[in-house]
């Protein structure tokens, strides 16, 4: 019997179980968290299609046309190799629906370290969570705590 693929979210979960219903669209993130993890997996598996569709309709990829998004988001995949998500905050959503995750994504590119943090915005629409935007800082977490990443 083989051993179940892990999901390349780095929750410790198999694929199958947890980012593939999202993926496959049989299943919406019920969490802003659960959200960031499926889109970093998306990323790590190089699935543009997700990635696009849970794009919030006022982050500023949507007013580019769809195909140069769709392009440059599948040669950013292929580029990278997504190795770790560590979710070091989340919070909200605020009076606005607004909610917030602060993560740190360990990626690779031509073995050159191009590790992030960010502190991402999402919102919900058509029945699920969008990521709306997000404040990225080169390398490693300073801080883990969201108010103290925005305010340095």
């Amino acid at each position: 019997m083989s051993r179940p693929t892990p999901c390349p979210c780095t929750s410790g979960e198999a694929y199958a179980r947890c980012c593939a219903p999202y993926h496959l669209g049989v299943a919406e993130a019920d969490t802003p968290t659960r959200l960031m993890r499926s889109r970093f997996a998306a990323f790590a598996r190089a699935d543009v299609d997700y990635v696009y569709r849970t794009l919030h309709p006022d982050h500023p990829d949507r007013a580019a046309p769809e195909a140069a998004v769709r392009r440059a988001l599948a040669e950013g995949a292929r580029a990278h190799r997504y190795m770790g998500l560590t979710v070091l905050d989340a919070r909200g959503p605020d009076a606005d629906g607004v909610a917030q995750v602060l993560f740190h994504a360990r990626i690779f590119e031509k073995g050159r370290d191009r590790s992030f943090t960010e502190c991402s915005d999402f919102a919900r629409h058509d029945g699920g969570w969008r990521y709306l935007r997000g404040v990225l800082r080169p390398g490693a977490p300073a801080v883990t705590r969201i108010d103290a990443f925005l305010a340095g």
